[in-house]
């Protein structure tokens, strides 16, 4: 239904530019707003016939007598998608108001399509809001969250996949980026909106591994193009009760990912993750006797090696540098600290001294 709010904003908007009095009626006949401030709140008796017939009226001096406390003009439905959500009246001589009178009317009903639209669109994503809150707490599906997931047509069906951005609500930007999220999602069962702070979720059910990839690699794609964000994959669960854990481990890949990388996974950073929850000395002391001796170009080059998976020839044009500079490069980081890159014991504590370094 039409709010009292909006009522008087298409009031106003459509006084001034038509400088002819507008009255917005609710279905019931109640004067909601009105360029004549004393008749807001009053019963329109031509409203109700409108809502009645759903059809206009025209009200002159011939009528007038049949609707009491009402003044020439002509009154006409407001519709939203075929739902009859209000009355919208003109005031002068109906043969002089005709034409202008359904210009407000497709006016009014642009406005009110628009309002309504998008507080549709935040009340459901704010029953999103609410039902990830509960699912968050783990515990199994109550009846009446089933009944709410039915309502915004969010299936329980398996595998479930959590994603965490951050977006900060009071950006310029934060109202596209969640716009674009939910039009590129549309098709899918999914769960979108704010949790805590600047965080944000998405939950998606139903697809198979293989599509599920697809997708979110081409919403990266295109958010990327425009916005500096990065996207933490969680664990795929089975059930709704592990939703939390796979937003765990969303947030876990967001925090410890590479910031620069449009997505990350958890499984690219769960070792990580292990150690890096953990603020002991020993590891402080562990990441500096193994990285002191190396500069920002040895650790590069170290990492750039893990990265193609030892793989010297790749590693090397990915630097641009030669191979033989690579292996004089990996030689010296042998020297330098100890542990030989080529070899996988080696290799496996340099990678974590690198992956658990501030």
């Amino acid at each position: 239904m039409i709010t009292k709010q909006l009522a008087e904003q298409i009031v106003q908007q459509t006084m001034l530019r038509l400088h002819r009095n507008i009255n917005i009626m609710q279905t019931n006949g109640v004067i909601l707003a009105s360029g004549d401030k004393m008749r807001v709140n009053r019963i329109h008796e031509g409203a109700i016939e409108v809502a009645r017939t759903k059809s206009p009226l025209w009200i002159t001096k011939d009528n007038n007598h049949l609707f009491p406390r009402t003044k020439p003009g002509i009154n006409l439905p407001i519709f939203f998608q075929e739902d009859l959500v209000g009355v919208m009246g003109v005031t002068g001589e109906p043969q002089e108001i005709e034409e202008i009178s359904k210009l407000v009317q497709l006016t009014t009903e642009m406005m009110v399509h628009q309002a309504l639209i998008v507080s549709e669109r935040e009340w459901k994503r704010k029953i999103q809001e609410l039902v990830f809150e509960e699912l968050m707490s783990g515990q199994p599906i109550q009846k009446y969250l089933q009944e709410r997931l039915n309502k915004i047509g969010f299936q329980n069906k398996a595998p479930f996949y959590a994603m965490m951005l951050e977006v900060d609500p009071e950006s310029s930007s934060y109202q596209n980026i969640i716009e674009q999220i939910e039009f590129y999602l549309e098709t899918d069962s999914i769960l979108v909106g704010h949790y805590q702070a600047s965080e944000h979720f998405i939950l998606i059910s139903g697809l198979d591994q293989e599509t599920f990839s697809r997708k979110v690699s081409l919403l990266a794609d295109k958010l990327t193009k425009y916005y500096s964000i990065s996207l933490g994959l969680g664990r795929e669960v089975a059930n709704l009760e592990q939703v939390h854990y796979a937003y765990h481990t969303a947030k876990l890949a967001h925090q410890y990912g590479n910031p620069n990388k449009p997505i990350v996974s958890f499984e690219e950073v769960e070792i990580y993750s292990l150690f890096k929850s953990k603020e002991a000395f020993e590891i402080q002391t562990y990441t500096e006797r193994l990285l002191q001796h190396l500069d920002s170009k040895l650790q590069l080059t170290l990492q750039k090696y893990f990265e193609s998976n030892l793989q010297q020839g790749i590693c090397a044009e990915d630097l641009g540098i030669h191979r033989h500079t690579l292996t004089y490069r990996l030689n010296k980081i042998a020297h330098l600290t100890g542990y030989n890159p080529n070899n996988f014991q080696d290799a496996l504590a340099l990678q974590l001294a690198l992956l658990l370094k501030d």
